[in-house]
C-alpha cells in the first residue's frame, strides 16, 4: 500500500444476510487522486461508498487519515416538486453566510454568464436559483447545487456516486469538466463511480474495477485490458472498450 495514502482499505468484506456484496477489496487513495470505481449494475459500487462513509457494517480495515473532511454527492436525490423548500434555504442548512454560498455557486458555474457584473449576477441567481424551489430545478442545476452543498464544508475528499445520473447526454461532459476544474482549483481528492470508460480514461488517474470482488486496480490505460474488461462485464466487454488515446 502507498505510504502516502489518505485512505487505506484492506481485506474489505460486506455481507447482507449471508450474501457477499463485497469480498476481499484492497486499495488505497493518495491526496489529489481521482479514483474511478467501475463495474456492472449490482457490482457493489454504491455499497462500497456507503461503507467507506461508515454507514454499513463490514469486516476488514478502512483507515482514513485523521481530520479529513469528506463530502458525498449521492446518485439519487429525489425532491418532490411541491416541497416548500427553496435552494437558498437548503444551502443555509449547511452554511448561513450568503457570501460563502454565492462564492461556491460561482465556483460550480451557476450563473456564470453573468459573473462579470456582480449586481446582475446576484439578481439572476436569486431569481433563477436561490428563490426557486429545490424540486423545480433542472437535473443539471440540481446537480450543481448538490456539488455546491458538498463544497460548503471545504472538504478534502469528495465522493460522487455517478455524477451525471439524471442529466442529459449533452450535460455530462460539462459536469465532468466542472469536477476537473474543482479538482485543480481546490486540490481535492475525488472518488467517483462511473459507467463510462471514456470518462475514466480522461479524468481519473486510478481505477478500481469491482464486481463484488476486485477485478483490477491501477492506472486505467494499464489495467483496463481486454482480459480485465471481459471478467468485469462478461459478454458486454466489447461495448466498454473505448479508444483512450490522448487521455491523461
Amino acid at each position: 500500500m502507498d505510504s502516502n495514502a489518505i485512505l487505506t482499505v484492506k481485506n474489505l468484506n460486506v455481507s447482507f444476510d449471508g450474501d457477499h456484496i463485497l469480498r476481499d477489496l484492497d486499495f488505497s487513495v493518495s491526496k489529489g487522486d481521482v479514483l474511478a470505481i467501475v463495474g456492472p449494475n449490482g457490482a457493489g459500487k454504491s455499497v462500497l461508498f456507503r461503507t467507506l462513509l461508515g454507514l454499513i457494517p463490514y469486516s476488514g480495515e478502512i483507515e482514513w487519515i485523521k481530520d479529513l473532511k469528506i463530502s458525498y454527492v449521492p446518485q439519487k436525490f429525489s425532491i418532490d416538486r411541491e416541497l416548500p423548500l427553496s435552494t437558498e434555504e437548503f444551502l443555509k442548512f449547511k452554511k448561513k453566510s450568503m457570501a460563502d454560498i454565492v462564492n461556491v455557486l460561482k465556483s460550480v458555474g451557476i450563473g456564470s454568464e453573468h459573473k462579470n457584473d456582480s449586481d446582475h449576477y446576484m439578481k439572476h441567481v436569486k431569481q433563477h436559483v436561490l428563490n426557486q424551489r429545490l424540486g423545480w430545478l433542472s437535473g443539471g442545476q440540481l446537480q450543481r447545487v448538490l456539488i455546491a452543498w458538498a463544497l460548503l464544508d471545504d472538504p478534502d475528499v469528495l465522493l460522487f456516486d455517478e455524477p451525471t445520473a439524471g442529466i442529459d447526454v449533452g450535460g455530462e461532459e460539462t459536469i465532468y469538466n466542472l469536477l476537473k476544474k474543482l479538482h485543480g482549483e481546490r486540490n481535492l481528492t475525488m472518488l467517483l463511480i462511473s459507467h463510462d470508460l471514456n470518462i475514466v480514461y480522461k479524468y481519473a488517474n486510478n481505477v478500481l474495477c469491482i464486481n463484488k470482488e476486485m477485478i483490477c486496480y491501477g492506472v486505467p490505460a494499464t489495467v483496463l485490458d481486454p482480459t480485465s474488461l471481459a471478467k468485469l462485464y462478461g459478454g458486454e466487454a466489447g461495448f466498454y472498450q473505448h479508444d483512450h488515446h490522448g487521455s491523461r
